[in-house]
């Protein structure tokens, strides 16, 4: 549905460091980096835009996707290193369907960052 999701953040060089360590597992790298903020992604199909701004940005929903169970857990840990807060340990979520393997972790600015796999255990 997305081509590219787009939002300020209070701390530019915090929220550039939170995405990049807890979406590593993922393969979610740099892609473009200018005075306008940065554009990371996984694919070149998909982006998740960063930028600076001075008003206190509304909380987010971000959602991923995950190959494989591993890259959840991959996450909440990296996320967690990364200064995130524990908003839901690795784990199936089993009201969203039977093989909803998620994990969520609230970011610098407050945003509930969530990575899910819907896939079974292999």
């Amino acid at each position: 549905m997305f081509d590219h999701v787009v939002f300020g953040v209070s701390d530019y060089a915090a929220s550039k460091a939170f995405f990049l360590q807890s979406l590593a597992p993922l393969g979610i790298v740099i892609v473009q980096e200018g005075p306008h903020g940065i554009e990371l992604s996984s694919d070149d199909k998909t982006s998740l835009c960063l930028f600076q701004t001075e008003e206190k940005p509304a909380h987010l929903h971000l959602a991923f996707v995950a190959e494989n169970r591993q890259q959840v857990d991959a996450f909440h840990s990296a996320a967690l290193e990364a200064g995130g807060k524990d908003n839901g340990a690795p784990g199936l979520r089993p009201r969203y369907h039977a093989n909803y393997y998620a994990a969520f972790v609230i970011g610098p600015d407050g945003h509930n960052v969530e990575v899910v796999c819907h896939q079974p255990a292999a």
